[in-house]
This record gives C-alpha cells, structure tokens and sequence, in this order.
C-alpha cells in the first residue's frame, strides 16, 4: 500500500499534549522525506466538526495523539465511522490498555503474570490511612505516561495527594522493586505480532516518571538487550509482550512495560502502551533501530499497516 496524502493527528485534550507535540513533529519530517504530503489536525472539542473536514482526499490518518481522546478508542472510532485506514490500535483494543484495571485482568487470564490493584477515591486516600502495606503505588486508571503516578515508601510520612483530584479514578497496586523493562512489539497486517527487543531503562529518579521518559535533563539511561539480564527473563518478557498485544487485541505497534525483582524472581507486566512515543527519547525507535528498521522505515511500516476495525 503506498498511500500519498496523510493526515497527522497531533497535539490534542489530554495531560500528555506536549508528547503527542514533539512525536508529531517528528513522524512529520520522516513522512515528508519519505514523499508523502502531509496535512496536520489539532484536535479540541470540536473534533466531531472539523475532523471530517480534514479527511477530505486523505488515504491515512497517522495517529501522534497521546492519552485521553486519542489513545482511549475515542478518535479511533470516528475514524472507524470515516472509514480512513489510522495507524495503531482500534477501539476496543485502545480502550482497554488505558483502561489499566480491566488490562491486567486480562493479563491474568492469559497467563501474563501481573501487579495486584484496588480501586481507590481520592476520598478514601485522604483519610490518612494505607490502604495496602508501604511500599505501594497510587495512579490514575486511565493515564499514561506516568501521569499522576506516586510511590508511596516506608518512613516517607503523609502521602502528597496534590493533582489527583484531576483524575476520574484512582488504583493502588503493589510496589514491585527491582528493574525497569519494556518490549516494544510490531504486527504487520495479517501476522503474528513480533517482539523486538528489551530495553532496561535506568534513571536517577525514584522511577521512570514522566520527566525521566521525555526531559533530556533527566539523563535515563536506555540499556537495549542487556547482557545482564538472565536468558529465561529476557525470553518471557518477550513472549509475554507478544501475549499482551494479542489479549487485547492490538494491531501495528505496541510497548509493554514490567518490572523485575532479581531477588525474588519475580516479573510483573504493568501496562501495554497503544500510542508508543516517537520523541527523539523514546523507545520504539531505538528497539526497531536495533533491529535495523531506521525511524523512516518505521513510520513508513505503520502508514503502509494502517487499517479500520472490521
């Protein structure tokens, strides 16, 4: 499929603006080298207007959004409507990996070892009491990025509540300590999806919050295939990435995240992330580099793999 005018969804409503900004620009230079045109559309509240307007003429929609509206199946089925072919996931699949509760139910039934989690309000937080043992985890349900995410330790005193009261619902989840790893993964149309690689990510930061994935300030540092990391581990996390992608029903790429406690064994899958960042700090682009897909081949795959819902 070699499709000649794009339409770039960038920017958008959600707390992750700013990301969605800078990958945009990004995927923006490679598709014009690549001989594309390419048209943009910032979309507000008033998407369900303008967003036809822009499809006029256009083959494909990339999607650059991330979060809320674009990330959560919400664009992805006004898409579904156009019968524009978009780059990444669709709606059910959208939902559910932002939806992080109901995810990693389905982790669990497949098999994919998970992080336990409870619903919480932001009221029941406020009582002062802990509502797992110290050390745990607060976040949003339906944030990415680490947007809103707090790690509660022993000794830290009262827990800092600032900013959550922004979010529709609260988790906590068990504190898992150890390494950060994720796994970006590809699925080509009508094949198997095909984990690329892992990256050990080591920051300074408490963990890889959102100013250590896309601050150049933050110095993480990103460790492709590390050959400290045990080979039974490296190989389940890359099957366990294939097996997330395919649960829920993803398309085009994807990133899994985990952690791993070299202590105790232990490996737990966090989230599956539909919109990977393509920031000059991100992750996917470095994985597929290391497979020797430069950034260019890259977003030319995911235009050349874009598709509607059946």
């Amino acid at each position: 499929m070699s499709a000649a005018r794009i339409l770039l969804l960038r920017g958008g409503l959600s707390a992750e603006r700013e990301v969605s900004l800078t990958s945009a620009a990004e995927v923006e230079r490679a598709l014009l080298g690549a001989g594309y045109e390419v048209t943009s559309l910032d979309p507000g509240w008033d998407v369900a207007e303008t967003l036809p307007r822009a499809l006029e003429g256009v083959d494909v929609v990339f999607n650059a959004l991330h979060g809320k509206w674009g990330e959560d199946g919400n664009i992805q089925a006004l898409l579904n409507f156009a019968r524009v072919p978009y780059t990444h996931s669709g709606v059910m699949a959208s939902s559910l990996a932002m939806d992080k509760p109901r995810s990693k139910l389905l982790f669990a039934a497949a098999g994919i070892p998970i992080v336990h989690d409870r619903p919480m309000t932001l009221a029941e937080l406020r009582t002062g009491s802990d509502p797992l043992p110290r050390p745990y985890v607060i976040k949003p349900s339906h944030e990415g990025s680490s947007v809103g995410v707090k790690i509660v330790m022993p000794g830290s005193g009262p827990t800092d509540l600032s900013g959550l009261e922004t979010y529709d619902s609260l988790m906590v989840e068990d504190y898992v300590p150890g390494r950060e790893l994720t796994v970006s993964v590809l699925q080509a149309r009508g094949q198997a999806p095909r984990a690329l690689a892992v990256t050990e990510l080591e920051t300074d930061a408490a963990f890889y919050d959102y100013e250590a994935k896309y601050s150049a300030e933050a110095q993480t540092r990103h460790i492709v295939n590390p050959d400290s990391l045990p080979g039974d581990v490296q190989e389940a996390l890359l099957r366990w990435s294939e097996a997330a992608h395919e649960t829920l029903g993803c398309r085009g790429a994807t990133r899994a995240d985990f952690r791993y406690d070299p202590d105790s064994g232990r490996i737990a899958i966090l989230e599956v992330n539909t919109q990977p960042g393509l920031t000059p700090l991100s992750l996917l682009p470095e994985q597929a580099l290391a497979t020797g897909m430069d950034f260019t081949t890259l977003v030319t795959w995911m235009v050349e793999n874009a598709a509607c819902d059946a």
